[in-house]
């Protein structure tokens, strides 16, 4: 529930300018999605889970492939590889291409900003970011090196998206066949407007922008963590979920009570309670559910760690 659940941070690519659509455009675009809804809705693998899970977000019309349900799943933030056997899911950073051959997710810092580019941010933008009673700007305290960004107006949400929009969009243009959003759950973190205040309706409607866009580039979209907005996230939108540690915190059927067999689970060597055999016995857990080591290294690296249920 707490920081132990993201990454160290991994370095991003700069992101350029997002340009607003012609108005003509707009126009066709809300016609596409008028044909869409009435043609069907979301594609899965030929083995789908509860109703819960086995279409687009019950917010959405989007017509979207989601995650299969079986094969082999990765996890790799820290680096990219391809295992013995091939991926038939695999998530990665923004910055790396996607595995031929598997469905690939993209992973795109959503709430929060990236250690390397800060400089996004400051100045003109730093009014998007989320300051204290004080004026101070706020940072994550087990992440010190990224700001928090401030949804609180509409106007904030669409700059926001301005600027991180090229990323999701990008992701859909590199061949990935969904996106997952990190740090929704800062709503629950930031919660005293002395020290920094983010209203969970603000981070909400923040992702419920994300998900507008990212259906548009023909993406799923996944929630990431926030055990406590499953029903919310489902009804914006979101196909999927990804879940860090749900085994450890045992909140595992907060997900899949929700998003049916559509979760991808990770779960870490170095916050195992009861040993990951206990993780797989669990009713709860996830068709998908793997073992990786805290930093996400390569099988090169004397850290690596991989075992799927």
């Amino acid at each position: 529930m707490d920081g132990v659940r993201r990454l160290p941070a991994i370095r991003r690519r700069g992101w350029p300018g997002y340009d607003r659509r012609m108005p003509q455009l707009i126009v066709a675009a809300l016609l596409a999605l008028t044909l869409s809804a009435c043609q069907g809705g979301a594609t899965a693998d030929p083995e789908p889970g509860p109703d819960a899970g086995s279409d687009a977000g019950a917010g959405s019309d989007a017509e979207v492939t989601l995650p299969p349900t079986s094969g082999t799943f990765d996890y790799q933030l820290g680096t990219a590889y391809e295992p013995d056997g091939g991926l038939d899911v695999v998530v990665r950073d923004a910055t790396a291409e996607p595995a031929d051959g598997a469905y690939g997710v993209c992973y795109v810092n959503g709430f929060q900003t990236q250690p390397d580019r800060a400089d996004l941010w400051l100045g003109d933008n730093e009014d998007l970011l989320l300051h204290d009673a004080a004026g101070e700007l706020v940072v994550d305290p087990d992440w010190p090196d990224e700001y928090i960004l401030d949804p609180a107006t509409e106007g904030n949400r669409d700059r926001i998206l301005d600027l991180l929009g090229p990323v999701i969009t990008g992701c859909a243009d590199a061949g990935y066949s969904a996106v997952e959003i990190d740090n929704l759950d800062t709503w629950t973190r930031f919660t005293d407007a002395g020290t920094g205040l983010i209203e969970k309706e603000a981070a909400l409607a923040l992702a419920s922008a994300y998900i507008d866009l990212a259906h548009g580039a023909g993406l799923a979209i996944g929630q990431k963590n926030a055990a406590e907005a499953t029903t919310d996230g489902h009804e914006l939108g979101f196909d999927f979920a990804v879940t860090e540690e749900c085994g450890a915190y045992t909140e595992c059927g907060e997900y899949t009570d929700v998003y049916g067999e559509h979760v991808l689970q990770v779960e870490y060597t170095d916050n195992l309670p009861d040993g990951f055999d206990a993780v797989c016995a669990d009713p709860d857990r996830a068709p998908l559910t793997i073992l990786r080591d805290r930093d996400l290294v390569g099988p090169d690296d004397e850290a690596y760690a991989y075992e799927q249920c």
